[in-house]
């Protein structure tokens, strides 16, 4: 899975502790660190802390929709979160009173309104994520569990974070095809997007929805595979129906999905070069927290995270005062994001950049997508290495870790620097 995700490679050296992860949602637990929206008793939107547990978010969003009758697009958040888990995110509500959000009952779903602003919130739109991780069944003793443990704590301080990969989720937990609808899209292809969104069956799904997506993707019968999907495929029921109505009209069966998941397409396929670019700079040797010139340097903003939409070149005159700043966690080195307007670093990472992208077969300008122009991105940059804030650990048999992450960094990341092969699943 990790190689067909472009992550390969570790920075630490540490041994692995390993162990059973997510053996029950209370495994692993995220609480957000919003970003304050200011106080207006008569703004439009209505701020609302959710807590989940085992929800997927877009999922959660679709049936609080439901609930509340209203167009799912009325409901924005600042991050999409990790279905087998507990969750602690906020949410903003388009024109929707607290009385109404009190009377929604979700199993295992807790809304607590807060108060009303004038904006809603967009993806991003937080300062991190806060993790509370539980490894079962760590099949060492105490005594090396904590060694091992304390020797990879010293390897994350002396780097100063993690290499900052995608995690798994970003390509669908259970059915990791998120970057193959993305790449669809961005070539123009919306039949191929339709199709491997709908087919394209995955080992470890359920059996009734991999029979179905296999007997779809052999015969391709609209008809047939509403009635043979399971009916918590709500998407690609969505979808399918909008195919009987209209049989190849794919841009309107992919409209079927919440705009939101759309994007994610696009993003999981700009993650998997990413990932790519960052495996190809740990493979070749090259440091993380050490610049070489031509490459770009993110600064710190005013919230003490990376500016991913400014960047610096490093140049032999300033290559000294940036790699300070860079080791003391106030810049980071970044790495591509691709669009159609992003910048390509110079020097060596320049010439790894461009490698990995035309070993894909892409042009920055594809991803003006005219099939779907709405989907279209302008690309960033994105740091290469994960900070890690108030990193702690704990053995007692099992392994507690916790830690802050600023936004979009993947705790399954630090995670498989510890553990070195364990599935985050």
């Amino acid at each position: 899975m990790e190689e067909e995700v472009g992550i390969q490679g570790y920075l630490t050296k540490t041994p692995p502790v390993r162990g059973r992860l997510r053996v029950t949602p209370e495994d692993f637990i995220v609480e957000e660190v919003p970003k304050e929206l200011p106080i207006s008793d008569d703004g439009r939107f209505l701020l609302v802390k959710v807590t989940a547990r085992n929800w997927e978010t877009n999922r959660l969003v679709r049936e609080l929709s439901k609930r509340l009758r209203i167009s799912r697009r009325r409901i924005s958040f600042s991050g999409t979160k990790d279905k087998r888990a507990v969750t602690t995110q906020t949410m903003s509500f388009w024109d929707v009173e607290a009385e109404a959000i009190t009377r929604v009952r979700l199993k295992e779903v807790k809304l607590e309104c807060q108060h009303r602003t004038t904006r809603g919130l967009k993806l991003g739109h937080l300062l991190g994520n806060r993790f509370r991780i539980r490894l079962r069944d760590v099949p060492l003793s105490r005594e090396e569990t904590s060694t091992r443990m304390g020797s990879i704590a010293r390897e994350f301080r002396i780097a100063g974070g993690f290499p900052n990969f995608f995690g798994p989720q970003r390509f669908g937990e259970r059915r990791p095809i998120s970057h193959l609808v993305g790449r669809a899209l961005v070539r123009g292809d919306l039949h191929e997007a339709v199709e491997t969104y709908l087919a394209h069956p995955q080992p470890g799904e359920p059996e009734d929805a991999f029979h179905a997506r296999e007997a779809y993707g052999e015969s391709g019968d609209v008809a047939a595979a509403l009635k043979d999907y399971p009916e918590r495929l709500s998407f690609e029921k969505a979808i399918l129906n909008q195919l009987r109505r209209r049989p190849r009209d794919y841009a309107g069966a992919l409209k079927q999905l919440p705009r939101n998941l759309l994007t994610l397409f696009v993003y999981a396929y700009q993650a998997l070069l990413f990932n790519r670019i960052v495996s190809l700079r740990l493979k070749m040797g090259l440091s993380l927290v050490e610049p070489l010139e031509g490459d770009l340097i993110l600064p710190m903003n005013r919230t003490g995270i990376p500016r991913r939409d400014s960047s610096i070149v490093v140049t032999d005159a300033n290559r000294e005062k940036v790699g300070k700043q860079v080791k003391a966690g106030k810049a980071w080195i970044s790495g591509l994001i691709l669009g159609y307007e992003v910048h390509f670093a110079q020097g060596e990472m320049g010439r790894l950049e461009r490698g990995v992208v035309e070993e894909e077969g892409v042009k920055p300008e594809d991803f003006a997508v005219r099939a779907m122009p709405r989907l279209s991105s302008r690309g960033l940059r994105r740091e290469i290495l994960a900070t890690l804030r108030d990193f702690s650990y704990r053995v007692n048999g099992d392994l507690l870790l916790s830690f802050q992450l600023n936004p979009g960094c993947y705790a399954t990341a630090l995670l498989r620097e510890i553990t070195k092969g364990t599935s985050p699943y």
